[in-house]
């Protein structure tokens, strides 16, 4: 029987003790889940830029009910998925206080852990308020990365808010601090590198963004300043449309060697060695077991699947947009890029609780500007990627309001 025959029937054999389909993953961690608790494999790491600290390759996205998944905590910790990502505005609150009940249930499960939550708030009044509430939530004295959430320039990152860091940092109350962000974010990275007080920064990477150059020489510079890089949004999009020639080549080759495109899209991103991790939203076993088994795997792509892999982002850039707000925003005047990752999260996802998060951190920041047709023609024609903005962005404008409970959500948008 060759390799990959072994790998698959070894699959199979797990996955049913496991009491999973096997359409789950044809990959999956068949060392970790058939050997003993003492015996499990466990995720590569790799340093966390200079601050000395060594993280798992794959995190754990905290954007669903955590305190519905208490197995599923347990058992991302079994397999070394053991840097947490959340936030405070993540399903309400309830994504923090989830995580607090399994620290209360397994108090030492806390000092595995890498713990990382955001705040909305900007100033320090408003950060040291959710720092509290956050630590409260998830019965913890220390949070060991704090990050601003979904920063748009490193402007928002004043000397106010350095001083609030440092001050966070000498009490003990965090250990790191740095930022996400979702929007321009070459622009973003390559400004924190010169700042020299960043630890780490999340931002969205994949393999639609990870030959442009400008994101290049910003993660080149950040990689210099020891600041540890985690990549979010690495799917890059939906599934794959099987009606393009890229995609279905693409598929059927990676299915025969015994992984998914999904897992692909995770495999690509980690070969880049300036990303210390990726932050996956893994809201069942089914997809932390999909995605532990890829970073388990040794396996690397083919050249002829990279190749595939950005024919595909070519072919299909119109449908996805890459986060380069500061080109479109100043003509339309209103945040398209968030509300467009509303909309993916909704639409190309699935994942309603995830818009809805994001639609009410988008509308906490204030009222949506109703650009003109004219207005969105502008943003439309600035877009390197060909989006359809003058349709897009009022559809997602609705959805937003609806899924924040805008009672301007159902009325016409423009």
């Amino acid at each position: 029987m060759t390799q990959d025959g072994m790998k698959r029937r070894t699959f199979v054999k797990a996955a049913a003790c496991l009491g999973l389909g096997t359409a789950a993953a044809p990959l999956a961690p068949h060392h970790a889940m058939a050997a003993g608790p003492a015996e499990q494999a466990k995720i590569p790491t790799r340093p966390f830029g200079k601050t000395g600290v060594r993280v798992p390759i794959l995190a754990l996205g905290g954007m669903f009910d955590t305190g519905a998944n208490q197995i599923l905590l347990r058992q991302a910790l079994r397999w070394g998925v053991s840097y947490w990502d959340t936030a405070d505005c993540y399903g309400g609150g309830r994504s923090e206080e989830g995580i607090g009940r399994f620290f209360s249930r397994i108090p030492e499960a806390r000092k595995s852990v890498f713990l990382v939550t955001k705040s909305d708030a900007r100033d320090p009044k408003g950060m040291t308020r959710l720092l509290e509430r956050s630590m409260k939530r998830m019965q913890t004295d220390t949070i060991d990365l704090y990050f601003l959430h979904a920063v748009r320039t490193t402007d928002e990152l004043n000397d106010d808010v350095r001083r609030w860091a440092e001050k966070a940092k000498t009490s003990g109350k965090i250990r790191f601090f740095g930022f996400s962000t979702h929007s321009n974010m070459a622009r973003c990275l390559s400004n924190a590198a010169r700042l020299g007080w960043v630890d780490g920064i999340m931002f969205s990477y994949n393999f639609r963004l990870m030959r442009d150059p400008d994101m290049n020489r910003a993660l080149d510079q950040c990689a210099r300043a020891g600041i540890g890089l985690t990549a979010m949004k690495t799917q890059g999009g939906g599934p794959l449309p099987m009606e393009s020639e890229e995609a279905g080549q693409l598929a059927e080759g990676l299915l025969r060697r015994g992984f998914t495109d999904k897992q692909a899209r995770l495999k690509i991103v980690w070969e880049d060695e300036r990303i210390a991790s990726i932050c996956s939203q893994m809201p069942n076993l089914t997809i932390l077991m999909s995605n532990t088994a890829a970073a388990l795997d040794r396996t690397s792509l083919t050249r002829a699947e990279r190749d595939l892999l950005h024919r595909h982002a070519r072919a299909t850039a119109h449908a996805y947009c890459a986060g380069c707000a500061e080109l479109c925003e100043e003509a339309a005047g209103t945040p398209i890029a968030d509300l467009l990752r509303c909309l993916m999260y909704h639409t190309d996802y699935g994942d309603t609780e995830a818009a809805r998060d994001a639609a009410r951190t988008l509308l906490a920041r204030g009222p949506l500007a109703r650009p003109s047709a004219q207005r969105l023609l502008t943003a439309q024609q600035r877009c390197p990627q060909g989006l359809p903005l003058s349709r897009l962005v009022p559809k997602a404008a609705r959805l937003a309001r609806q899924l924040a409970g805008d009672p301007e959500g159902s009325q016409p948008y423009a």
